[in-house]
This record gives C-alpha cells, structure tokens and sequence, in this order.
C-alpha cells in the first residue's frame, strides 16, 4: 500500500479566517480589495496580488500586524489532536502556505512538531512591505503562485505516495488537482465539486481525522 502525506493551508484552513485578507481590512486602504477580486477571479496571479496588496503597508508596521494576528487568529478545533494522530500514524504533515513568514511562524509556534512548514517570506528594509518568494513555481507550473503548492508536493513525495490536500481556495486548486483526496471547505469545496475531484468536506481537524481513518480502512 502507498504510502500517506498531508499537504495543509494555513490561511481559512488551520485557522479560521483568511490572514491577509484580515490584515488587509484592518491596515490597508480600501483599493486592496479590487486587487484580491482579481486575485479570485483569477484575472491576476495570486503572487501578483499578493505582492500589491502587501505593498500597501508601511514596513513599520510589522509588529502591529503580527500582534494583531496573534490576538485575533482563531486555529481551527482539533488541530493540536490532528497533528499527534498523524504523528501516531506516521504520516507527515507538510504545512503550504500562501501566507507570509512573519505571522505564520508565531502562530503555528505552540503547535506542531511539523515535518516542515513552506510560506512565503517578507522584507521589512524598505518604506513598504515587500514579499519574497522562496517556493515559487517550478518547470511543470506557469501560473505564478507566488508560494507554489503543486511545486512543492512534486519535490517532496514521489508518485507513488497517495496525497491529501486540505484548503478552503483557490489557492489550493491546483494542489488539489494533483492530490489523490481533498479535504475542502469553502471555495475548494465549490470547485471540487465542479471539477469531480475525489474530496470529502470538513469544518473542524476531528472531520480530517475520521475522514483519514476511513480513507486507510478503504485502502487496507
């Protein structure tokens, strides 16, 4: 039998509501929100958008931000059990998010241990936020993902291991194209339903945990 291997969002997945989008209501003006339209409407690529909607916050705003999304960032009910079941089962947990280094990392802090955790990175040393994009796409992909899921499920496991995509977005589509079985809620759950991908939908970490449980029932 195959082996297993997880491949979870961050933002609108592990945590309740998307990150950015809360930072961009909070700090941003209000254009952000012409560019994240196009982002879903995927007029423009997601690492473009990101990129303008970050450039319109100062860098001396970094702190702000990341206490902000410390107090206010909810982690999804059952995420602490998820992870230690997968640690029993012996299936790695690869965290892939478009979100950014400087609030993903303190939030996932008390959590974990995670086989390795994939987001993009910022630059603070100019007058506004810049991002970096240290797992951008690679030969097979050309939609500018900015942090590229699909990409990174290619240079992690091999054909031959059975992928589990967990998303909310359009973010994780085409991750979730390459997966063997979705998790999905929101967005993702509308465009695996339309595009007859193998998914299964969940609210809380306790639905993934029995949804994997009866996945290696199927598959024993």
């Amino acid at each position: 039998m195959a082996k297993v291997a997880v491949f979870c969002d961050f933002d609108g997945t592990i945590t309740e509501n998307d990150n950015i989008i809360h930072i961009m209501k909070h700090f941003a003006p209000s254009h952000w929100e012409g560019i994240k339209n196009q982002v879903l409407g995927q007029e423009i690529s997601i690492q473009e958008g990101v990129g303008k909607m970050f450039s319109l916050l100062p860098s001396s705003l970094k702190d702000d931000i990341t206490d902000f999304i410390l107090e206010n960032a909810r982690v999804r009910e059952g995420f602490q059990p998820f992870i230690d079941f997968l640690a029993k089962e012996k299936i790695p947990l690869y965290i892939v998010s478009g979100g950014i280094d400087f609030f993903v990392a303190p939030v996932l802090n008390e959590y974990g241990p995670f086989e390795e955790v994939f987001c993009n990175s910022s630059d603070f040393s100019g007058d506004t936020i810049k991002i970096l994009w240290p797992h951008s796409c690679d030969e097979k992909c050309n939609n500018n993902c900015g942090c590229c899921k699909p990409s990174i499920m290619r240079k992690l496991e091999d054909e031959d291991t059975f992928k589990v995509v967990i998303g909310d977005s359009v973010t994780d589509l085409e991750a979730a194209k390459q997966a063997d079985f979705v998790i999905a809620r929101d967005l993702l759950l509308e465009k695996s339903k339309e595009m007859n991908l193998n998914h299964c939908a969940f609210e809380t970490f306790y639905d993934c945990i029995e949804l994997l449980k009866s996945l290696n029932e199927v598959r024993v």
